[in-house]
């Protein structure tokens, strides 16, 4: 069902709890090249409590960041701190090009990363780095395909039949790129 509301015009920040800021910053800012654009330290009334914390944001190209809370006191960052699934598929991806992409596998395997720790996989359409984060958050880098505007505009014309069709049952691929 098409919309006619106006679409947030990009993400602001998305936020995780570390359980160490300055590895965070060591990962994000040294290996990766993000920016630490801001460290707000702050108290607030939260949940039923006085809670302290750290909120760290690490700046992309749009204005958007990456953040991350340290919380002051070990009960709340027990309470509120990083439960990352044992799972491939939770993680947040971000478009880089082709350069950024080498510049940052460079980077990761510099600073000994390697399998399971960092990964490439070629999905057609795309091709992308997975990097771990030191809190088990995995961070991908994504490179799109030459022909991504041709790519999308297949995807968006049959999506919602596509997803009919899976939802009866259909399960078969529709990755004519791989």
């Amino acid at each position: 069902m098409a919309t006619t509301n106006k679409l947030p015009s990009r993400l602001h920040h998305t936020a995780y709890v570390a359980k160490n800021l300055e590895a965070t910053r060591q990962f994000y800012e040294d290996v990766i090249g993000l920016p630490l654009m801001a460290a707000w330290c702050e108290s607030d009334e939260l949940f039923g409590a006085e809670r302290t914390y750290c909120h760290l944001f690490f700046g992309l190209g749009d204005g958007s960041a990456l953040a991350f809370f340290q919380f002051a006191r070990p009960e709340d960052q027990a309470l509120f701190g990083p439960k990352m699934p044992e799972t491939p598929f939770h993680h947040v991806a971000l478009k880089v090009d082709g350069d950024v992409q080498k510049g940052i596998e460079q980077r990761l395997r510099a600073a000994g990363y390697t399998e399971p720790k960092m990964y490439v996989l070629e999905h057609g359409y795309c091709r992308s780095l997975y990097a771990v984060d030191p809190d088990g958050m995995i961070v991908e880098f994504t490179v799109d395909h030459p022909e991504v505007e041709k790519i999308n505009a297949t995807r968006r014309a049959d999506a919602h039949a596509e997803l009919k069709r899976w939802l009866a049952g259909e399960h078969r691929s529709n990755n004519m790129f791989r």
